[in-house]
C-alpha cells in the first residue's frame, strides 16, 4: 500500500509540474484588463463588414473593444489574417490560403463583401496602439516561420498585444526568441469538440507541455471550464484565464467567476470587463 501511494504521489507532482505555467518574470497584465475582445473583429459574416477583415477591426477599434485575431503566411511569405487553412468557408475558393501569394489572395471577396484579405502590417498600422489585441498565430505542424515573420512588425509597434496558438511549438519560439511578450496557450476539450483522438489531443487538451512552453494564459473553449488542467492553472498557479468564444449575454454572465478575460461575437456586452 504504501508503494502504491508513493507512486501516486509520485504522478500527482509529475501532473502539477508538467501543466506549471510561467511562475517567475510574469509580464504585465494590466494593459489587457478591463476589455472585451471582439473575435476577429467586430465582424458579421452576412453583412460589410466579415470576419478578419479590415473594416471589422475598425469597428472594433471605433467601439473600443480588444481584438482578437489570426495570422498566417502566404505563398510568398506575407503575413495575411486569415483563421481557416483553406478558403472555400470565406472566399469560396479551393486551395489553401499558403497556396497562394498576397496578390493573388486580392482576387477573393471575403463572405459576400468587398472586403478582401488583410495584411498583418495594415492591421497594425490601422490599430495604432489604440486597443489591445491577441493574435493568433495559425501553425499547421511544425513550421513556425510565422511567427519571425510577424514579429518583424511587431518589434516597432507601440500598443498592448499579446500572442497565442493552439500549436505549442509557436510558443516555444515566443520563449526562446521574445520571452517578455506575453503568451498564450489556446486549447480545447478535443476529445469532446472535435472527435480528436490519439495521445497527441490527449496531451494538448490537458496541456502536458506547458513545462516547456511556460505559458502566461491559458485561453480554453468556455464550455469546458471544469477541466482540471484549466482550473489549476488558474486557481493554484494564479495563471491569467482567457474564455473563447463568447456568444450571448447569459454565457458571459455565467463564466464570469471561471475566466479574466473575454472573447466574444455574435452579441455586444452589455457591461464592463
Amino acid at each position: 500500500m504504501t508503494v502504491i501511494l508513493a507512486a501516486a504521489a509520485v504522478m500527482v507532482l509529475l501532473y502539477l509540474l508538467a501543466i506549471m505555467p510561467r511562475m517567475v518574470h510574469r509580464p504585465d497584465r494590466r494593459p489587457f484588463q478591463g476589455v472585451f475582445y471582439a473575435h476577429r473583429g467586430l465582424h458579421d459574416n452576412e453583412g460589410d463588414a466579415p470576419e478578419n477583415s479590415m473594416r471589422a477591426f475598425r469597428k472594433a477599434v471605433e467601439a473600443g473593444y480588444g481584438i482578437e485575431l489570426d495570422v498566417q503566411l502566404s505563398k510568398d511569405k506575407v503575413p495575411v489574417i486569415f483563421h481557416d487553412f483553406t478558403l472555400e468557408r470565406i472566399c469560396g475558393v479551393k486551395g489553401k490560403v499558403c497556396d497562394y501569394t498576397y496578390e493573388e489572395l486580392q482576387r477573393f471577396r471575403l463572405c459576400r463583401s468587398e472586403e478582401r484579405i488583410p495584411r498583418f502590417e495594415d492591421f497594425l498600422k490601422l490599430v495604432d496602439g489604440r486597443v489591445p489585441f491577441i493574435v493568433e498565430y495559425k501553425v499547421e505542424w511544425t513550421d513556425v516561420s510565422v511567427c519571425p515573420l510577424a514579429d518583424r512588425m511587431l518589434q516597432g509597434y507601440r500598443g498592448a498585444y499579446c500572442m497565442e496558438s493552439f500549436n505549442p511549438l509557436a510558443l516555444l519560439w515566443y520563449r526562446k526568441n521574445r520571452n517578455h511578450v506575453m503568451r498564450g496557450q489556446l486549447s480545447d476539450a478535443f476529445f469532446r469538440e472535435e472527435g480528436m483522438k490519439g495521445l497527441l489531443y490527449f496531451v494538448l487538451e490537458h496541456m502536458l507541455l506547458n513545462f516547456a512552453t511556460k505559458p502566461d494564459f491559458i485561453a480554453y473553449n468556455h464550455k469546458y471550464y471544469w477541466t482540471p488542467s484549466r482550473q489549476i492553472c488558474k486557481k493554484l498557479y494564479r495563471g491569467l484565464a482567457v474564455a473563447w468564444t463568447i456568444k450571448s449575454q447569459k454565457e458571459l454572465d455565467a463564466r464570469r467567476k471561471d475566466f479574466d478575460l473575454f472573447i466574444f461575437d455574435s452579441f455586444l456586452p452589455a457591461n464592463k470587463a
